[in-house]
């Protein structure tokens, strides 16, 4: 594997993966101490079909449309689950999964009636992403780190998945005293004074946004894995929240890294001709490192 090779077809989808992976992570440790794991699983779903929506009416992939699309995709849901669950009288949990399922098969539907030929919006980008197609076509070699022409012509991906990152960084630093208070005990951070409806609500809007900026990336597959099992495995290694949170990152970061270079060159080690998907990998390593946790993680127990 020659560096000239390495930059522009494996490292930058392995970084774009990366933010994603730890964009998605960070949100998700708070999303599971709060027992609302499945809200990570339900934004990855509902936000598709107010995407599709948006790119219809704008002609655009752009992230902003995006979010707006998303935003009222989320808002129609919870506008369902309420209606199913008065008027259905069945219990929260089953209206979720039929508004879920439901809304991820009409964006599904939607994406197989429109013309989305001239962007990566399908059914199969939808699922996988296109991780594989974002080359760094300007790069020559590793000294494209250092040249500014060669740097604007990275994958717009990239961009965005780094200001999200960043973003979602910053406020949880500087709000991690109140969202710790409010995830551990809600009555008490009441008493403080602490905003924690509004807290919940702003924790649901940086895993939609994490959500909705990695999906045209890496695809509805790597969100869920990436929600749920790096902060599942590090919960499993540690009862220190700030010690999970760092646990977390570095198991997204060692999925997407380790999924990214098994996707492209596992086959041809094993003798295979083609390349599977990075997505499937990524989520599946993630899948593997919540199962080694889960047999030898000193908090399992």
């Amino acid at each position: 594997m020659s560096g000239v090779e390495f930059v522009p077809f494996t490292l930058v989808p392995m970084v774009i993966g990366c933010l994603a992976a730890v964009a998605c992570a960070l949100p998700g440790n708070f999303l599971i101490l709060r027992q609302q794991a499945l809200i990570g699983d339900a934004i990855s779903h509902v936000v598709l079909p107010g995407i599709v929506v948006a790119f219809l009416i704008t002609g655009t992939v752009s992230t902003w449309p995006m979010l707006v699309g998303a935003g009222a995709a989320a808002l129609l849901a919870v506008g369902m689950i309420e209606a199913i669950r008065r008027y259905g009288r069945i219990d929260a949990g089953a209206a979720m999964g039929v508004t879920f399922t439901a809304m991820f098969a009409a964006g599904v539907l939607l994406l197989e009636q429109s013309d989305t030929s001239a962007v990566h919006l399908d059914v199969e980008h939808a699922l996988y992403g296109n991780l594989e197609s974002l080359i760094w076509l300007e790069a020559t070699g590793w000294q494209s780190l250092f040249e500014g022409d060669a740097l604007v012509a990275l994958p717009s991906e990239f961009f965005r998945m780094a200001v999200v990152t960043l973003v979602l960084i910053a406020l949880l630093i500087v709000l991690w005293r109140p969202l710790a208070i409010s995830t551990f005990d809600e009555g008490f951070a009441e008493t403080l004074g602490l905003p924690v409806r509004a807290i919940g609500l702003g924790l649901v809007i940086a895993a939609a946004v994490a959500a909705v900026a990695a999906f045209d990336a890496v695809g509805s597959i790597i969100v869920i894995a990436m929600f749920l099992c790096p902060p599942a495995a590090a919960r499993l290694m540690t009862n220190h929240l700030g010690t999970q949170v760092i646990w977390s990152v570095m198991f997204a970061l060692a999925s997407a890294v380790s999924g990214t270079i098994l996707a492209g060159y596992g086959p041809l080690w094993l003798g295979f001709e083609n390349a599977v998907s990075a997505a499937g990998m990524i989520g599946t390593m993630s899948g593997v490192l919540l199962m080694l946790a889960a047999l030898f993680g000193p908090a399992r127990r």
